[in-house]
């Protein structure tokens, strides 16, 4: 290479007005024509020497892009490896979950409607605590919310095909300005001191709450109704919601009570459903469109394979209430809460893992392995019950049914969904949500019974054979139905 001179260059003689307009159309690529004005030591055969970091000149022709890849063009800042900076590191894809949130509007509803499914875990143990503190009975107690999971139970379907045909907004906030109406009446009636039937009355009215978690889960179908990898995180996403409000609505439901007075927190979750379903309903870009009655298809209740469905989520929801009041009986003591939120727990972060994993291709077939799972879960804590285990193990072995939980209730709701029509999604998913309050009243009065009768270590048995008979029923269900709706949503994708 030779040495490079430090003498100015030779003058020339000045250019043309012809020459100057051609030269001044010509491509601006030429390092040469680009580096005109630039600081030069000199003139090599190879091209001129520029000022080593002088700022705001570009350096030698590069061989990458901005992101330093090898394949690009382009001038660097004198190091040759890319415009700008250079040998940036290529940015990481987002995750599932953030590219699920990311659409305008969805945070907005995703906050509502966790404002509005808060007050689920709260209404039971706050009426509980009122009606027991001011009355001095907990059998009243217990009937008069039984009594609101069965009025539930009958009115929530309707009310999901009301918001299928006429829009969540319409529908969704007087149906929970009535349920708001319905507890105030119940503080009144117990302030007031009330006979006893009036209780029954003001509790039943609160019925009308709008199922918030399957409007959630309409507006993710309706979003993503071409993406079944994104419909199924956004499923995953739901269930960690409704884990999380289930496990902190008790609690905050309990410490308003005993803090400040015994009808606090009926009153409170009152505001948090009125204020969340608010916002939520504001929510009008995301809301899937009402379909008309002629749209609307076969009635969920009558599509092929979804009894059995609903069969199983009913055995699903015996496990959760006898579990659950076999484990407060045997426990007796702020540790039964420890050990429930454990359980809580495990489910939302194996959910929110779960989410992240491929979409099953067979839902039907990965149903019946994950209820195999839970089953073969369900009989270490008898075991350690029986045995008088300590604590610890006990806990440890209802955080591995917890974590069992999450991929059961997915797999089972998007099965509910690849069976309802798309016209009465709202009303499919409150059909699934009521089989399993109906068998959570099932189960916590199973075990109950058993705790008193038999004790409370035997109540654990009740949990491992109806996991076995939800087992049982979805391996033995039809399938067809099931079957063609996942070819038809593989076609979609």
């Amino acid at each position: 290479m030779p040495t490079p001179s430090f003498a100015a260059p030779s003058a020339s003689p000045a250019p043309s007005a012809s020459s100057r307009s051609s030269r001044s159309s010509a491509s601006p690529a030429s390092p040469m024509a680009s580096a005109r004005s630039a600081p030069v030591l000199g003139l090599t055969a190879e091209g001129p020497v520029f000022l080593p970091g002088f700022p705001g000149f570009p350096g030698p022709p590069g061989n990458g892009d901005r992101n330093g890849n090898r394949d690009g063009g382009g001038r660097g800042r004198g190091n040759g490896n890319g415009p700008g900076k250079g040998n940036r590191r290529p940015r990481r894809p987002p995750g599932p979950y953030t590219r699920l949130l990311a659409p305008p509007g969805v945070r907005a509803f995703v906050a509502g409607g966790l404002l509005a499914r808060l007050p689920m875990g709260m209404f039971g143990v706050s009426a509980v605590v009122m009606i027991a503190t001011t009355r001095g009975s907990y059998a009243l107690a217990g009937a008069v919310v039984a009594t609101g999971l069965a009025a539930t139970a009958l009115l929530a379907p309707w009310t999901a095909r009301l918001v299928d045909r006429h829009g969540q907004a319409r529908i969704a906030v007087p149906a929970a300005a009535l349920a708001v109406l319905g507890s105030l009446a119940l503080v009144l009636c117990v302030r007031l001191g009330l006979p006893d039937w009036t209780l029954f009355a003001a509790h039943a009215a609160t019925a009308t709450t709008p199922n918030t978690g399957g409007m959630s889960r309409a507006r993710w179908v309706h979003l993503h109704r071409d993406d079944p990898a994104a419909r199924h995180t956004a499923n995953s996403f739901e269930q960690v919601v409704d884990e999380l409000c289930f496990m902190l609505g008790p609690v905050l439901a309990a410490l308003l009570c005993s803090a400040l007075a015994p009808h606090a927190g009926t009153l409170v979750a009152a505001g948090l459903l009125l204020t969340g379903v608010l916002v939520f309903a504001a929510q009008r870009a995301t809301e899937p469109p009402p379909a008309p009655r002629r749209a609307g298809g076969r009635a969920p209740l009558r599509t092929g394979g979804m009894p059995p469905l609903l069969a199983v989520f009913l055995t699903t929801g015996v496990i959760f209430g006898s579990l659950e009041v076999s484990t407060i009986a045997l426990l007796d003591g702020p540790g039964a809460g420890l050990v429930l939120g454990l359980q809580a727990a495990g489910s939302a972060v194996c959910g929110l893992l779960y989410g992240t994993v491929r979409a099953a291709r067979d839902p039907h077939r990965r149903l019946v392995v994950c209820l195999a799972a839970l089953c073969a879960l369900l009989v270490p804590p008898p075991l350690v019950a029986l045995g008088d285990g300590p604590v610890p193990a006990l806990a440890a072995a209802l955080l591995a049914v917890g974590a069992a939980t999450a991929p059961t209730m997915v797999t089972g709701l998007t099965l509910v969904q690849r069976l309802t029509p798309p016209a009465r999604l709202n009303e499919g998913m409150t059909l699934a949500v009521t089989a399993v309050l109906i068998g959570i009243a099932a189960g916590s009065a199973a075990g109950g019974w058993t705790a008193e009768h038999l004790g409370p270590e035997y109540g654990y048995v009740l949990p491992a054979l109806a996991a076995a008979l939800g087992c049982a029923v979805a391996r033995f269900a039809p399938t067809r139905t099931a079957g063609a709706a996942a070819g038809r949503d593989r076609g979609q994708a």
